[in-house]
């Protein structure tokens, strides 16, 4: 790990602006992919700004009826917030599929949403990888690509986003809250937070230099049957190969995949309520171009919408009355 230098901040201005007069700065909460990417030198800042102490770890109750997450929150604290698993419960289940206990106990809200690639050309140095370092090449391409995107890629990337978390947050329309430098708050849609990678895939968020995540808002809950389901090689503390966010009302199947994009993948237009599984699956997975390799995901997602929306209100009762007629 190379030398940096390091920062205490009690506010959350004080951090971005931190940032702001620093090159190279960077903000460490919980540190679990930061520093990992630190100690294979992808990750080199020079300046460390310590946003621990800032606040912005809790979660509170909006005027609309939704909910206020603090970036600050803890994984393991928003899994078990009484509201979320009464209301929200997709977010609470994706949480306890990521990692493990201890590294939920670490991981934040903000961090859990910034998490990088987990591509195995991204993580070595040695390798090219336009992620890492613009202009090299992916070598994934013509390389070990399994565990990769199947849509959603470019010709300069075809990684996929890791986290579970920005799965179950796209399917319930988080918007994702700033402050800037200068003091201004933004407020993102998750649904435009996430970048695709075109020509420049090391863009990975709308975030701008110094701005700091201060907390993410749900609206207000819509009911329904909420569902993740997460397919992975081992049993625990391994990343999605596919998963699947769901909320399942008597209207609609609000529906986001993990594991087959670079960013998590919703199509809201496929969402109809008596949609087939085949049909939305067509809209959903609709240009997709994955490798030799990969190529099993597109079963694999179409075999997991179906038995999802299985779990739709009244989906069985209407199984039974066609079987008997």
């Amino acid at each position: 790990m190379r030398a940096f230098s390091y920062e205490r901040v009690n506010t959350p201005q004080e951090a971005a602006e931190a940032v702001a007069r620093t090159p190279g700065a960077k903000f460490v909460a919980g540190g679990t992919n930061l520093l990992d990417l630190m100690k294979l030198e992808i990750e080199r800042p020079t300046h460390l700004i310590d946003v621990n102490h800032i606040g912005l770890d809790t979660v509170e109750a909006t005027p609309e009826g939704g909910l206020r997450i603090g970036a600050l929150v803890r994984n393991t604290d928003l899994a078990a917030d009484e509201r979320v698993r009464r209301d929200y419960g997709v977010l609470s289940r994706a949480l306890l599929s990521g990692a493990s206990g201890q590294l939920r106990n670490k991981a934040t809200t903000a961090g859990n949403l910034l998490q990088r690639s987990r591509c195995s050309y991204f993580y070595d140095t040695a390798l090219p990888c336009n992620k890492r370092e613009p202009g090299t090449g992916c070598g994934a391409l013509e390389g070990f690509s399994r565990n990769l995107a199947v849509i959603g890629v470019s010709e300069s990337c075809i990684s996929q986003h890791p986290s579970d978390m920005a799965v179950a947050m796209r399917v319930l329309d988080a918007v994702v809250e700033t402050v800037r430098p200068d003091g201004a708050a933004r407020r993102i849609p998750i649904s435009e937070f996430y970048r695709l990678p075109g020509d420049t895939p090391h863009i990975e968020n709308a975030l701008e230099p110094g701005e700091l995540i201060t907390a993410v808002t749900l609206p207000a809950p819509i009911g329904g049957v909420h569902l993740y389901r997460k397919v992975r090689d081992r049993a625990s503390y391994a990343f999605a190969e596919v998963s699947l966010a769901a909320v399942l009302t008597g209207d609609r199947a609000y529906l986001a995949f993990g594991g087959v994009a670079p960013l998590p993948w919703r199509v809201e237009a496929a969402e109809e309520a008596g949609g087939s599984a085949e049909s939305m699956f067509a809209a959903i997975f609709a240009g997709a171009t994955p490798t030799e390799q990969n190529a099993f995901k597109l079963p694999l997602a179409r075999r997991l919408l179906a038995a999802t929306l299985e779990q739709r209100p009244g989906a069985r009762s209407r199984q039974n009355t066609q079987g008997a007629a």
